[in-house]
């Protein structure tokens, strides 16, 4: 996880929501990548999705079975998606992601019964050091946006 706070942080010098991802497979990493939809131009360059591409790309298999993403936020619907169509076999978030969030917080995905693939799942993971990091990003973005505005309007 503290690898996937690193590239967080790449992300966000460049101006994206810092997330970051890890996929680990026999303890070594074989896919990684931060938050990117706006440097890429592309709307599914969430840090999940930038791993798995990574990782498929290095080992040239688009399955990749026992391996373990580790992600500084908890997984959107498309991202819960692609892990398992990936058969990823478990994913382990730091903080919660209560409005977009797909595994805990504001749906519950894996409960559907929809999928022929379930992974495991655990969140918390230095949850306190990636929540401040996204709070301060929004916070700072905010205090931008107001600054750029002008009085009156």
């Amino acid at each position: 996880m503290q690898r996937a706070l690193q590239l967080a942080l790449a992300g966000e010098a460049l101006g994206e929501v810092p997330v970051g991802a890890v996929l680990v497979q026999d303890g070594v990493i074989i896919g990684e990548g931060f938050n990117a939809p706006i440097t890429r131009h592309d709307p599914t360059a969430h840090a999940e999705v930038v791993a798995l591409r990574a990782a498929a790309e290095r080992v040239g298999n688009y399955r990749l079975e026992k391996t373990t993403l580790y992600v500084t936020l908890e997984p959107c619907t498309m991202c819960v998606g692609a892990l398992v169509h990936a058969r990823v076999a478990r994913v382990v978030f730091a903080a919660a992601e209560p409005k977009a969030g797909s595994l805990v917080s504001a749906r519950r995905q894996l409960e559907s019964g929809y999928y022929n693939h379930v992974f495991l799942f655990e969140g918390g993971l230095l949850a306190d050091e990636a929540g401040t990091m996204l709070s301060d990003f929004f916070r700072r973005r905010r205090l931008a946006q107001k600054a750029a505005t002008p009085r009156g309007e």
